[in-house]
């Protein structure tokens, strides 16, 4: 399973990339990640004018957008759009961070999951 992700390089700027979440075949239930774990869980609800400059993420987490959609754009100023059903990897904790902001004056609700230090081995 790919999964987007933004991260900081050496010198702090912020980029896109992604993941590869191996899967491997759980039976009847499909395929599945092997566990891991993971830190706190945040919900949040964001306001539609949200419009939040650079910034680093607070922590390394993973982000689940169940309601509404955001722009995020990077230190390049290239940008990309995560909607409804969106997950996405914040892993730039150091350096400029990222831009983001509400789309389509919609509330945002998401979910946070921070995730312990040492998981490189599990979410590369």
């Amino acid at each position: 399973m790919i999964v987007p992700r933004i991260y900081a390089d050496e010198q702090g700027n912020s980029l896109f990339g992604e993941v590869d979440m191996p899967l491997a075949d759980g039976g009847p239930i499909g395929l599945l990640s092997e566990k891991f774990p993971a830190g706190s869980v945040i919900f949040r609800e964001t306001p539609a004018d949200y419009n939040f400059k650079w910034h680093p993420a607070p922590a390394r987490q993973l982000l689940f957008i169940i309601k509404g959609s955001a722009e995020f754009t990077v230190s390049s100023g290239d940008a990309r759009v995560f909607g409804t059903g969106s997950v996405v990897l914040l892993e730039d904790t150091h350096g400029q961070g990222h831009c983001s902001r509400a789309l389509n004056n919609e509330v945002r609700h998401s979910i946070f999951v921070t995730l312990p230090e040492g998981l490189d081995s599990v979410i590369k």
